[in-house]
């Protein structure tokens, strides 16, 4: 019987073979913790020494309005020109600027402070309020 096969029928291998993805895997893994502390030192680098005073902290600028006629700047009464020209040393130097308004005053004049300051280049404006369980 020429041409007679068994019962068996030959079928490809139709899974993957993951062992060479894992092999590679792994040696990428050590690659990488090897790497890893290299590259997050820094470059030494031995400072001069000189004697030279400390940079001035700045205090923030802090407008008050205790009513709708009066203007204080860091508690020294100011006019709105006044303001206005420290308002722009402010943005220039990048100062923190803090409103505190009477809440009893008009809304109109808090908004043409803000208004003021935003024209002088001031990106941040803080509004200073009392706390809730300080009432």
């Amino acid at each position: 019987m020429a041409g007679y096969r068994s019962g068996k029928t030959q079928t490809t291998l139709s899974e993957i073979n993951v062992t060479p993805l894992v092999d590679v895997m792994l040696v990428l893994l050590i690659i990488f913790m090897v790497t890893a502390p290299m590259l997050q030192q820094g470059i030494e680098v031995q400072l001069p020494t000189e004697a030279g005073a400390p940079l001035p902290e700045q205090s923030p600028l802090v407008i008050t309005l205790p009513d709708e006629h009066r203007l204080y700047l860091n508690d020294h009464p100011v006019t709105l020109p006044a303001l206005e020209r420290a308002l722009h040393t402010a943005a220039r130097t990048r100062q923190a600027v803090f409103l505190r308004a009477d809440r009893r005053i008009p809304y109109g004049a808090v908004v043409r402070i803000m208004a003021l300051a935003q024209k002088a280049g001031i990106e941040n404006l803080g509004m200073v309020t009392t706390p809730l369980e300080d009432r």
